[in-house]
C-alpha cells in the first residue's frame, strides 16, 4: 500500500508526522511558535502563514488530514505532476491562512467596535449585550455583576470592572491560534473532484459509494453552512476550509484549460 505513495505525498506525510512527534514529545514550544495568530496579536509572526499548516492540534486532527492526503494525493500527483501538486498544497494552505486572517481581522474589528461603543457610553445594556454575544466565554457569576451594574450604572468601579472584562475577552480572542493542513487538504479535495468527478469512492461512515464530485459538493455545502451558523463554541476554522476549496478550484480551473477530465 505504501509503495504506491508518490514522492511529494510521501514527503508531506513525513514532514507533518515528524513535526507532530517533535512538537508533542521534544519541543512543545513549537506549537505556540508555528501556529497562526491574529495579525495584531503579540504572538503573530509572518512565517506562521507557512508553518501553521504543518502543525496539528491532536493525533486525530493529524490522522484525518494525512488520511485525506494519502487517499487523494497520489493520483493527483500522477496526473498533475509533483510540482503542481506541491504548488496546489502550498498555495491552498498559505492562501487559506491569509484569507482566514482577513476573516479574523473582520471579526476582531466588530468586537473592537463593541468595546469602543461601551467606552464612549458605559451603559449596562451595552455591556449586557456584549456578554450575550460572547456568553460561551463567561460563567454564571458575570450575571450577578450585570445585575449590580444595572442597579447602579454610574458606579465608577463597576464601569472599570466592565471595561476590564471586555478587554480580557478581546485579548483572549486575539490570541487564539490556528493550526492544521485542512486548508491545503480541501484544495486537494476540490482538485480531485474537478479532475476526476465521476470517480467512485467508498465512504467509511456511512459505508456507501459516492462519486467524487458529490463528495466535494457535500463538503462545500457543509462548510458554507457552518460559516453561516458561526457557532462560537466550534473550534474548527471553517472559513479556512472554504478558502482552501476556492483557491484550489481557481488553480485547477486555470490548469484545466488545455486538459480533459479523467473519470
Amino acid at each position: 500500500m505504501f509503495r504506491s505513495l508518490t514522492p511529494v505525498v510521501k514527503n508531506l506525510l513525513l514532514i507533518n508526522v515528524g513535526l507532530y512527534v517533535v512538537a508533542s514529545f521534544l519541543l512543545p514550544q513549537l506549537d505556540g511558535l508555528f501556529a497562526l495568530y491574529y495579525i495584531e496579536s503579540k504572538y503573530f509572526m509572518p512565517f506562521q502563514f507557512l508553518t501553521y499548516m504543518f502543525m496539528h492540534a491532536g493525533l486525530w486532527h493529524l490522522i484525518s488530514n494525512m488520511f485525506g492526503l494519502f487517499i487523494f494525493g497520489p493520483l493527483l500527483e500522477q496526473f498533475l505532476g509533483p510540482k503542481k501538486l506541491l504548488t496546489l498544497w502550498m498555495v491552498c494552505g498559505v492562501g487559506a491562512g491569509v484569507l482566514y486572517s482577513g476573516y479574523t481581522a473582520f471579526q476582531m474589528n466588530q468586537l473592537n467596535q463593541k468595546v469602543e461603543t461601551f467606552y464612549n457610553n458605559p451603559d449596562p445594556e451595552v455591556f449586557n449585550q456584549f456578554v450575550s454575544d460572547n456568553s460561551y466565554m463567561f460563567n454564571n457569576s458575570v450575571y450577578d455583576f450585570i445585575d449590580k451594574f444595572s442597579r447602579d450604572p454610574s458606579n465608577e468601579t463597576y464601569v472599570q470592572n466592565a471595561k476590564s472584562i471586555m478587554n480580557n475577552i478581546r485579548d483572549q480572542k486575539s490570541n487564539i491560534p490556528m493550526v492544521g493542513a485542512s486548508g491545503a487538504l480541501f484544495g486537494v479535495l476540490v482538485a480531485f473532484g474537478m479532475l476526476f468527478p465521476n470517480t467512485q469512492l467508498f465512504l467509511l461512515f456511512p459505508p456507501m459509494p459516492i462519486k467524487a464530485k458529490y463528495l466535494v459538493l457535500f463538503y462545500g455545502l457543509y462548510t458554507v453552512y457552518n460559516i453561516i451558523v458561526n457557532n462560537p463554541t466550534d473550534n474548527v476554522a471553517h472559513f479556512a476550509h472554504f478558502s482552501g476549496l476556492i483557491i484550489g478550484a481557481i488553480l485547477v480551473t486555470f490548469w484545466k484549460k488545455d486538459r480533459t477530465s479523467f473519470y
